[in-house]
């Protein structure tokens, strides 16, 4: 799923392309994009783009008249740019957003339909869409400790609760915990203020080199290559490969269709934590340490 890094470069790319410009036409592909009735799509065509904004991991484009668009990308969702008029690409295409210097495409891989595009007019119908969870790259750190604090939730669930902390998903969650050392399972009023001091400086350390870099990569083309395994990932993604920080195994825990990496020697003082698959099925099998993993 696109997280904070992506969206922020994918409205850069936008901001560049269709500030200002006129919305000639919408063309919805797919009927399940579409989640609101009133006010009508219809409504937006032929007005100019003012404003470009992040609501989470929602992309808000704001035209004339107090209308908005708002994308939510979900886990396959993906925006393309191409030439004006270009169709929507097969069983792919969810919509096509033709402005008249080109078209934006929105696609999705899969067979399951995520992707949602809402219509708002006015702020208050737009703030309604939004989770209000902190953001963390503008929040202070008592205003951190205070949203993780709100409620007593494993640090994972923290991070990736919406209504917590804003844009952040299972990828750079990972990645936040990994480097401040902190366990995915440990329960935020558990954490010291040290501890959540450490993950609040961390959080804001990874978001921002990760925006960096992906600007960078992108340079002045339209972000394409947007996925949740980036190279150059500690730990998210590498499950068995070396830790880069002490070349443990990097371990998993599983639960529908989601996956929390984790190093057991720099987050979890060596002890591996129960995947709620494997270790129900192997029951006193399942291995509680690096040592007995390392021996089955």
């Amino acid at each position: 799923m696109p997280e904070l890094p992506d969206i922020v470069v994918y409205i850069e790319a936008l901001q560049a392309r269709i500030a200002g410009r006129r919305l000639d036409a919408v063309r919805i592909a797919s009927p399940a994009l579409l989640r609101t009735v009133e006010p009508p799509l219809e409504e937006c065509v032929g007005k100019r783009v003012i404003a470009l904004r992040r609501l989470g991991k929602r992309i808000a484009i704001g035209l004339e008249d107090g209308y908005w668009l708002v994308l939510h990308l979900m886990i396959a969702g993906r925006l393309r740019w191409r030439p004006p008029g270009t169709k929507p690409p097969g069983r792919r295409g969810l919509a096509a957003f033709d402005f008249p210097n080109g078209t934006l495409l929105l696609t999705e891989a899969g067979s399951k339909r995520r992707a949602s595009l809402h219509v708002a007019r006015g702020e208050a119908a737009l703030e309604a869409l939004h989770r209000n969870g902190l953001e963390i790259l503008e929040a202070t750190l008592p205003m951190f400790r205070k949203a993780l604090r709100s409620r007593n939730r494993t640090a994972k669930r923290a991070l990736t609760d919406p209504s917590i902390c804003s844009g952040i998903g299972n990828a750079y969650s990972d990645e936040i915990l990994h480097r401040a050392g902190i366990s995915p399972l440990a329960l935020t009023g558990s954490l010291d203020d040290g501890e959540l001091e450490r993950l609040y400086v961390v959080a804001r350390e990874v978001l921002a080199e990760w925006v960096d870099r992906l600007r960078a990569d992108a340079g002045d083309r339209f972000p394409e290559k947007v996925t949740a395994f980036r190279e150059g990932m500690a730990i998210h993604g590498r499950y068995r490969q070396a830790c880069p920080d002490c070349g443990c195994p990097v371990q998993r825990i599983r639960y529908a269709s989601n996956e929390t990496n984790y190093c057991a020697q720099c987050q979890t003082g060596g002890k591996v934590l129960a995947d709620r698959a494997l270790s129900r099925l192997l029951r006193s099998d399942w291995p509680r340490s690096l040592e007995e993993l390392s021996n089955s």
